[in-house]
């Protein structure tokens, strides 16, 4: 399978992005890196729980359209054009109190200006937890 990325990157790289603002509050980070998908972590801890102590499903959203929006701009020519978040939607499957996180980010479109993405966020033991769609518009940098 061809990769999709506009260049070779490594997960450090992939970091420094997720190191700032948000994501970074959140403890997002890349873990890994293939020809046509991106998997990003996050540990649930108090900082993502509701008042009930499991997984706010906001923290979901927030991991998975950080994920896809990422991903869509590794796919792009950074100094000519921006991927923003568009549209996502989730479907929160099961609760989780504790553990790490796992998003699971492939294609479900890549085109010129939209793309869209299906992100599964799983726990360690591999069951589903939250199912995602993100659509990120392609804008050009002026």
């Amino acid at each position: 399978m061809p990769k999709i990325w506009f260049k070779d990157y490594t997960l450090e790289e992939i970091n420094t992005i997720f190191d700032k603002f948000m994501t970074s509050f959140l403890d997002i980070r890349a873990v890994e890196l293939s020809a046509d998908s991106l998997v990003a972590s996050m540990p649930v801890t108090d900082r993502v729980k509701q008042p009930f102590g499991i997984l706010h499903g906001g923290a979901s959203v927030v991991l998975a359209e950080s994920v896809g929006s990422v991903a869509s701009n590794l796919l792009i020519d950074s100094a000519q054009f921006a991927g923003v978040g568009m549209e996502v939607n989730a479907n929160h499957l099961k609760s989780v109190s504790d553990g790490i996180l796992y998003a699971y980010c492939s294609p479900l479109h890549i085109g010129k200006k939209s793309h869209v993405w299906d992100i599964k966020i799983k726990n360690e033991e591999d069951a589903l937890i939250c199912v995602s769609r993100l659509t990120v518009a392609i804008i050009e940098k002026k």
